[in-house]
């Protein structure tokens, strides 16, 4: 039985993607910056673009090109993150509104993910100590079907080692951003083994789009009887 395809846009290095492999989706990964380390079949090109064909394509299904059962988008983040803030002066885009009226065009399940104070709809919010994980790196995202919040567990006690900075011993956590140092701890923090620091910096653990992916594929088996589910994951 052929998997799911799911359609990964913006999708950098991977972490999303593998997330989603290890639920059972076979992922096919677009964004506008070569992506060397992308683990999966990746496509250089407009993520926006690419939208838009699987939009003409379930409106025109004597064109279809490439079947999708579900899309993940994560557009560019500065707009709504902490650097906007201390770079003032730049400009970045803001994307999400024009994403999300095109995955509502296409009819299918979507999920989109961002940045805290990102303006999702009604999003799930996930940590990386739901996961065990070394990094706190919190996340929303936004899904067309039925996804609820799972329970905030309370972080662990420790610190947080300041960017720019490798682990200290006795942290509970490490900060993955700017020019932080110790890349195998944090590719260990991160649950990902295969990126370089600054790929690492705007990755999403897989850990998040695991758990995610696992209930997508939920959704699809009561959408459709004989489509694969796979067992519960955590959290």
């Amino acid at each position: 039985m052929s998997k799911p395809r799911l359609l990964d846009l913006f999708c950098g290095a991977g972490g999303a993607a593998m997330g989603y492999h290890r639920a059972g989706f076979e992922v096919v990964g677009v964004d506008i910056k070569p992506q060397p380390h992308y683990p999966f079949e990746f496509h250089q090109g407009d993520a926006l673009a690419w939208l838009e064909q699987v939009v003409m394509d379930r409106q025109h299904p004597e064109w279809l090109l490439e079947r999708f059962d579900a899309i993940h988008a994560s557009p560019p983040c500065q707009h709504y993150s902490v650097t906007h803030a201390v770079h003032a002066d730049r400009i970045y885009p803001d994307l999400i509104d024009p994403v999300r009226q095109l995955l509502v065009a296409t009819g299918i399940p979507y999920v989109i993910e961002n940045v805290p104070n990102a303006p999702l709809v009604d999003p799930v919010v996930l940590c990386g100590e739901m996961f065990g994980l070394g990094v706190i790196r919190h996340r929303l995202f936004e899904a067309n079907w039925p996804l609820d919040q799972p329970a905030h567990v309370v972080h662990r006690d420790g610190g947080t080692t300041a960017v720019g900075c490798s682990k200290r011993p006795g942290d509970a956590y490490m900060t993955i951003a700017g020019h932080w140092s110790g890349i195998a701890n944090g590719r260990d923090a991160m649950g990902i083994d295969w990126m370089s620091r600054d790929e690492l910096s705007q990755a999403i653990p897989p850990a998040y789009t695991e758990w995610i992916g696992t209930h997508l594929m939920n959704a699809l088996k009561a959408a459709d009887p004989s489509a694969p589910v796979p067992e519960e994951t955590k959290p």
